[in-house]
């Protein structure tokens, strides 16, 4: 009895002990996790300016027509001129046939791809005009989302084979209008708006804007400063000519864009593991993704952490390693501050609402679109004056 006794004497006391040791350890636990979450990105907004709803380009390379489309929504809105939502397929639609055109006279020896480049919408723009999503939505089996894997490879199929053909007809051409029509529908000759008629050129017309008030910038050292040039691309099918500046000015325009109440479109790289669209942040961390544990590595993007200082260096050294490539067009609608105060562009994207927490919308810090960015879109008026003398614009 009396062992009994003792054992629950010494037992009881241990137990209780490491009961409050475990409970004391689970509540350190929860408040590491609620400081954790709290410490992750933590976002205030310094300029929003406005712009349509996210759209999805869904299975398909048309981000550069979305993604102009955006920016000239924005810009009417801007110009007081409502909030009108265009067909981002009238510019794809005119866009193949030029590429189709180029791809046979070079003998395939170019890009056909279903990519482009900003100037390429706007080059349809200022030829053709534009029309509401309501007029020409590109879509003929009543699919939900846009998908174009079957046209383009039909497409690119067709061409590769009248090449080998080494003597062609005069009427391939109307092969190939026939298959876009096949699969985007007819372009639409007149249609009505709001109880008007209009026809593409004149409703662009009505709107008063205008292709001409915009230029290209980029910033590279293997072309001189403040010359054009164009990018060696591949989706630069049309040897589209971009001004060349260097990284601070380009930064510089930039940031004057946004301040002054004008968006940007921005052609850049979203390869990096560190550009992650469902957790809505792009940035350019210190530590290498080969330096991280597993741990660091799925947690990556949860909270800030430390970025490279990104020079016009290295910028050109990723370009000219392929570390940054032109593979995504979007549009920057404002900026953002972290709770560290590091500096993010908002950008809106052209992969939907879902699977996305900020609603289709992310966060691109200001290393990132100085190292990632291949080139921007902006109005003139919002370049500042001295830069616009050193372009010798008049």
């Amino acid at each position: 009895m009396r062992t009994l006794r003792n054992f629950v004497k010494f037992f009881v006391p241990v137990c209780l002990l490491f009961f409050s040791l475990t409970h004391l350890n689970a509540n350190s636990d929860e408040k590491k996790d609620s400081e954790d979450k709290k410490d992750g990105f933590q976002f205030t907004p310094v300029i929003e300016l406005q712009c349509t709803p996210v759209k999805n380009q869904a299975r398909t390379g048309t981000c550069w027509s979305f993604a102009t489309t955006s920016f000239v929504e924005a810009e009417l809105m801007r110009m007081k001129k409502g909030s009108l939502d265009l067909s981002e397929m009238f510019n794809v639609r005119h866009t193949y046939p030029l590429k189709a055109r180029n791809y046979v006279r070079l003998h395939g020896n170019a890009t056909l791809g279903q990519g482009s480049l900003f100037q390429d919408a706007l080059r349809v723009i200022s030829q053709q005009g534009f029309v509401p999503e309501s007029a020409y939505s590109g879509q003929v089996i009543d699919e939900k989302h846009h998908n174009h894997s079957e046209l383009f490879t039909g497409l690119n199929g067709f061409l590769d084979s009248i090449i080998k053909t080494r003597k062609l007809t005069p009427v391939w051409p109307q092969a190939v209008e026939s298959l876009l029509d096949t699969y985007l529908g007819p372009l639409p000759g007149e249609f009505t708006y709001e109880g008007k008629k209009y026809t593409a050129k004149s409703f662009a017309e009505k709107t008063g804007f205008n292709p001409g008030d915009y230029v290209e910038l980029t910033s590279y050292t293997h072309h001189p400063f403040y010359s054009q040039f164009a990018l060696e691309i591949p989706d630069n099918w049309a040897r589209n000519q971009s001004h060349n500046v260097p990284l601070d000015e380009l930064v510089d325009v930039l940031e004057n864009a946004l301040e002054r109440g004008y968006t940007v479109g921005w052609d850049g790289d979203t390869s990096e593991r560190s550009f992650i669209h469902k957790k809505g942040v792009a940035f350019l961390p210190l530590k290498e993704w080969d330096d991280r544990t597993k741990e660091e590595r799925n947690t990556i993007g949860d909270a800030p952490e430390a970025e490279k200082d990104v020079t016009q260096s290295m910028r050109q050294r990723y370009f000219d390693n392929y570390t940054s490539k032109d593979d995504h067009l979007m549009h920057i609608t404002g900026i953002a501050k972290d709770q560290n105060g590091t500096k993010y562009y908002i950008t809106k994207n052209s992969w939907g609402e879902k699977e996305s927490k900020y609603d289709g919308f992310l966060h691109m810090s200001e290393s990132y679109v100085r190292a990632k960015t291949v080139s921007i879109l902006v109005h003139k008026d919002a370049i500042p004056d001295n830069l616009m003398k050193k372009l010798n614009f008049k």
